[in-house]
């Protein structure tokens, strides 16, 4: 198969752009990979402190749902707004504005003393993060402008996003357990701190473009329809698809999308350019990068569950588990981004999606008598898919999309990425809950009238089997509801496999037809300041 080559057709085409004198560009990487390494941390590391939270602060399951959700609900339905603002203020004073909100709200969620200032913290953390993202990958392809150097930058970079993923639980898990879940958002202020005083001094001076529109209705719009359509998804598992609130996140959702498509068809200066998705292969790269990270954002969300719920693991165990995957993470995505670089970012990214599926159908495979060692074999796979996806997908992205329209194509990327993930939670939940109440009535009804069984179901997946001692004894119950989480978390699992095997299919049909290059703009990168 002859695959199209994702990068112009030369490096020496690329336009030269001169560097400050103070400008490094190893140091500009250094910063905005860190940098995005604590947002993408900070998307699961909370998970293993939540019951810390809830006992100390006195809180729900429903306040600790959105202690996590208020973060990637800010993040995701402001990235596109973010990279509008980015282009109008400059991009290097927006990354730093964005990372000093960060560091805000990180300091603010680690001395909170009420569930409201937490959450409130974490909400300035992901609008921080919302500021930082699109800038990043824009100044890294202003510092690297030939392709191979700036797709081995963006290697790095996808990397540490990745590796931010795959190590939330990791570091979060031991901080929890030996200094409290504060640690897990105090421990990113002195490393901000770093980062903000060495980017403002090694970042290159990005002029603000004060021509660009604001275009007000689209960063209203997309902000509403976003962040309606993640809040129903989040709040839909647990408060039930009907309830009014849920279905006011999707109504607004189903307005304001329709409705910035039609706006943004008009305006002369879109906020988002649709012509990204004409691009065969932008399409395929976000089409990846949504279903890879819908499957594994779920798979490791449950699979955390499923290792304390049913295996009796501690939280630090637990997340533990996913450190031979995120050093696979370290390895290979610096490969991902030299093979990038020498072929060409599509070959990379296809065998990603494929090798997405082999995991999850593997993981399914393992039950209540699980070791370790049975999943040696499946989390090097998952580092790996994480490096092959994540950074062609950046790659084909900054190469593809010039000009003006970079920022827009970078935000709207990531939008997808944590689109995808707050998906596959609620998705895959959705199938697991579902799975899981059938496999503990027939448990239950096999001992107890109808609707005791019923009543005992209700209570055990509302609050654990805890709650639901009312049955025959605390043991037969507990039983009961690691075997119906078991049975529920591989019907989710093959679910996912059976999804991102047809995305993986799909993604090779799409590459088969020729793609037309872009027309790409001129570059309009700010010289940078001598």
């Amino acid at each position: 198969m002859s695959l199209p080559r994702t990068g112009p057709p030369s490096p020496a085409a690329a336009p030269s752009v001169p560097r400050p004198r103070r400008c490094r560009p190893g140091a500009v990487l250094v910063v905005e990979s860190v940098a995005v390494f604590m947002v993408m941390l900070d998307n699961l590391a909370m998970n293993n402190a939540l019951p810390e939270i809830g006992r100390d602060l006195a809180v729900g399951v429903g306040g600790l749902e959105w202690v996590v959700a208020s973060y990637t609900l800010v993040l995701a339905a402001f990235l596109l707004p973010g990279s509008i603002v980015g282009e109008r203020l400059g991009r290097r004073r927006l990354f730093l504005a964005g990372l000093a909100a960060f560091i805000l709200g990180s300091a603010l969620g680690a001395t909170a003393d009420s569930w409201a200032t937490l959450v409130a913290g974490r909400i300035v953390q992901g609008a921080g993060g919302a500021a930082l993202l699109p800038s990043s990958a824009a100044l890294l392809r202003q510092v690297f402008p030939e392709d191979a150097g700036r797709a081995r930058a963006l290697g790095l970079r996808g990397a540490a996003s990745g590796l931010g993923l795959a190590l939330g639980p990791v570091i979060g898990g031991p901080l929890v357990e030996r200094f409290g879940w504060q640690s897990v958002l105090f421990i990113n202020v002195p490393i901000g701190v770093c980062l903000l005083m060495f980017g403002a001094f090694f970042l290159p001076y990005a002029a603000p473009c004060r021509d660009r529109s604001w275009d007000l209705p689209g960063q209203a719009l997309s902000a509403v329809g976003v962040g309606g359509l993640i809040f129903a998804l989040i709040q839909g598992p647990s408060a039930g698809w009907t309830d009014p609130v849920v279905l006011a996140g999707l109504t607004a959702a189903g307005l304001a999308l329709p409705a910035l498509i039609a706006v943004e068809t008009r305006a002369a200066e879109p906020m988002l350019d649709l012509s990204f998705f004409r691009d065969r292969l932008c399409a395929v790269a976000a089409l990846a990068g949504f279903s890879t990270s819908l499957a594994l954002f779920g798979a490791i969300f449950f699979l955390s569950l499923y290792l304390q719920y049913v295996l009796g693991w501690s939280p630090a165990g637990a997340g533990l588990v996913f450190l031979l995957a995120s050093a696979f993470i370290v390895v290979t995505g610096p490969l991902a981004g030299r093979m990038s670089a020498r072929w060409g970012a599509l070959r990379p990214l296809l065998i990603g999606v494929t090798l997405c599926p082999l995991a999850l159908a593997g993981l399914a495979l393992y039950g209540d008598h699980a070791r370790y060692a049975e999943y040696c074999w499946i989390l090097p796979v998952i580092g790996v898919c994480v490096s092959l996806t994540f950074v062609p997908v950046n790659v084909i992205v900054v190469q593809r999309v010039r000009g003006r329209r970079a920022g827009m194509a970078t935000a709207l990327a990531e939008m997808l990425r944590e689109l995808g993930g707050v998906t596959g939670v609620a998705a895959l939940g959705a199938v697991l809950n579902s799975r899981m109440r059938e496999s503990f009535l027939r448990q239950a009804e096999a001992v107890l009238p109808a609707d005791e069984a019923h009543a005992l179901a209700d209570r055990a997946l509302a609050h654990g089997p805890a709650a639901a001692l009312a049955g025959p004894d605390a043991g037969a119950v507990r039983h009961w509801f690691h075997a119906a989480f078991l049975d529920g978390l591989h019907a989710a699992l093959r679910t996912g496999a059976v999804g991102t095997a047809a995305v993986a299919v799909c993604a090779y049909v799409m590459v088969r037809t020729s793609a037309t290059a872009p027309a790409d703009e001129p570059n309009d990168l700010a010289q940078p300041a001598a």
